[in-house]
């Protein structure tokens, strides 16, 4: 009884979107000796390719990639009259340069990283009125960042502490400061809504019948 042929037996396909058929077709064309059939079959394939994957004629010079990707796919052994040169394959195996990234963990989840430079930036400011506002911008920053994650009320004292562990000693907040008071003065009042909420409408429907009253009287 003949084996079952399945995918996972056979060698990995370089590129995968355009199937193993296409692979196929790049084995027997290396196969084909009349070197004008071998060019005119390789421009056939490149034309297919296009087909399978139309998401390449978006980019830039999609031409020049689709005959890349078919010396890709022929393991860049390919003899023919390409339009393009045959491209290095150091340049495709090359692994990416690793992005830097910080393998110390956040110290406070619910602030992220971000407040971590801040405070590194603040703690590099002079003494003065401009460090200061700068702790009092920053603590009322992370008690709005504290009370997303913790529906409850916090206590000033408590992102004062966090201020002073996420800096390691290096900011105190200045004495006097009251966090829910700063708030208030930084919120933006809300004009009070008519009915249907719309602001003013009451003012202008009492005025209504008060016209109406002095028409009345007449």
């Amino acid at each position: 009884m003949n084996e079952m042929d399945y995918n996972t037996s056979r060698d990995t396909l370089k590129m995968p979107e355009y199937g193993r058929n296409v692979l196929k077709m790049v084995e027997d064309l290396r196969k084909i000796e009349d070197r004008d059939k071998r060019n005119a079959q390789a421009r056939a394939i490149v034309k297919v390719m296009g087909i399978l994957n139309p998401q390449v004629h978006t980019q830039e010079n999609f031409e020049h990639k689709l005959w890349d990707h078919l010396y890709i796919i022929s393991g860049f052994n390919l003899d023919i009259d390409s339009p393009y040169p045959c491209p290095a394959e150091e340049v495709f195996n090359t692994r990416p340069v690793p992005l830097p990234m910080k393998d110390t963990p956040i110290k406070a989840t619910h602030y992220g990283r971000n407040i971590e430079r801040v405070i590194d930036l603040i703690a590099s400011e002079e003494e003065g009125d401009v460090k200061n506002s700068l702790i009092r911008a920053l603590a009322i920053y992370m008690r709005q960042q504290y009370l997303i994650w913790n529906k409850d009320s916090v206590a000033d004292e408590t992102i004062f502490k966090d201020i002073e562990r996420l800096s390691g000693g290096r900011l105190s907040v200045p004495e006097g400061i009251s966090l829910s008071k700063l708030s208030e003065n930084a919120s933006f009042s809300r004009p009070s809504l008519g009915i249907g909420g719309n602001p003013g409408k009451n003012h202008s429907h009492r005025q209504g019948r008060r016209q109406n009253k002095k028409k009345s009287g007449q």
